[in-house]
Parts: C-alpha cells; structure tokens; sequence
C-alpha cells in the first residue's frame, strides 16, 4: 500500500475512539523501523492533518470551505539545545514539522507564554475550546479559534516538545482527542 494511503479514514469510521484507532495504527505502519525523529514527525503531522482532511463525518471542512482542523504539527527543543548550557526555561521551542499555513518560528517555553509553552513547561497537556480566551495565546493563524497541545516526552520522562493541533471551530477538541492524541505521542517519543 502506498504511503499516502494511510491518511485515508474509511466511512464506517464514526467515532472519536474509531477514528484516533486508525490513525494510531497509520503512525505506528510509517514510523516501524524509524528512529530518525524528524522522519517521524514528519509523517505525523502529515498523517494527523490529511486524515482530519478526509474525515468529514467527525471533522472535514466548514462550509466556506476552510478545514476545521488547519494545523497539525509540532514545536521541538532541540536537541543541541537540551544538551547546552541554555536551560530550557530560555532555550526556546522551534517549529518543527508541521502542515497547515505557515506558523511562528520559535516559542519561548515560560509559563503564560501561549498554549505550547504552558504545555511544554507544565508537561501537561492543555485543551482550549476558545483561543481568545486564553490568556497568553499567541495567534499564528488568525482563523484559529480552539487548540490542543499535548507534551512530548523523551524515554527517560522529559519533555523534549509538543504535538500542537489547531482548529477554525470553537471547542472542536473534546476529551476524546486528548486521549487519542496523547496515545500517539506517547508512541512518538518512544
């Protein structure tokens, strides 16, 4: 089967649960035998944005044509950077792979600093159903109204990043996605 293939979501896929079930096993097939992160991460982002694409009946296009979900993709600490002398309180998160329009390059990981940087400092991750709300958000996009950012840990527990997911719809990402997307990035970091 071709690569591309993966990001495809049968009909019958109806659910949360369903839907985050596939694309695990779509991430687990593409990163088999990788340890390269930047391969990974790639493939992803790539898989996570198309098959939110090419799922209308859970999340698909709003009527004017603009995806609900307009960006998927991930802000990393470098790892030159975790091993300086910079502390990851300065050192900043910089984008990596990533689909959707294009995003800020850095992120400085203080507390308050927008939803990737509370993520990346809390190690949690923060569900938010209306951006303008929240205090600190910094507005890559301007049609982005709900966001989830999940923390990426690396085998010995530290976050070295975050899985940053954008939505154009107010309180798309429920629970559901924050069990489902967390499972992947725990896949991804090992």
């Amino acid at each position: 089967m071709p690569h591309a293939d993966s990001s495809f979501v049968p009909e019958e896929i109806k659910t949360k649960q369903d839907f985050y079930e596939h694309v695990e096993m779509g991430i687990v097939a593409l990163t088999e035998g990788q340890t390269y992160w930047v391969s990974n991460l790639a493939n992803a982002s790539a898989l996570l944005y198309h098959s939110y694409l090419g799922s209308p009946q859970l999340y698909g296009m709003r009527e004017d044509g603009e995806p609900v979900v307009n960006w998927t993709g991930f802000y990393i600490h470098p790892p030159e950077l975790a091993s300086s002398r910079e502390s990851p309180v300065t050192a900043p998160l910089l984008l990596g792979p990533f689909n959707g329009r294009p995003a800020c390059q850095q992120i400085i990981p203080r507390a308050g600093k927008g939803v990737c940087a509370d993520a990346f400092v809390n190690g949690e991750t923060v569900l938010v159903a209306d951006v303008h709300e929240y205090p600190g958000h910094i507005a890559c996009d301007g049609m982005t109204n709900s966001e989830i950012v999940v923390p990426l840990l690396n085998k010995v527990g530290q976050v070295v990043g975050v899985l940053d997911l954008d939505s154009t719809v107010k309180g798309t990402f429920t629970e559901e996605d924050r069990i489902g997307l967390e499972r992947i990035a725990r896949h991804l970091a090992i």
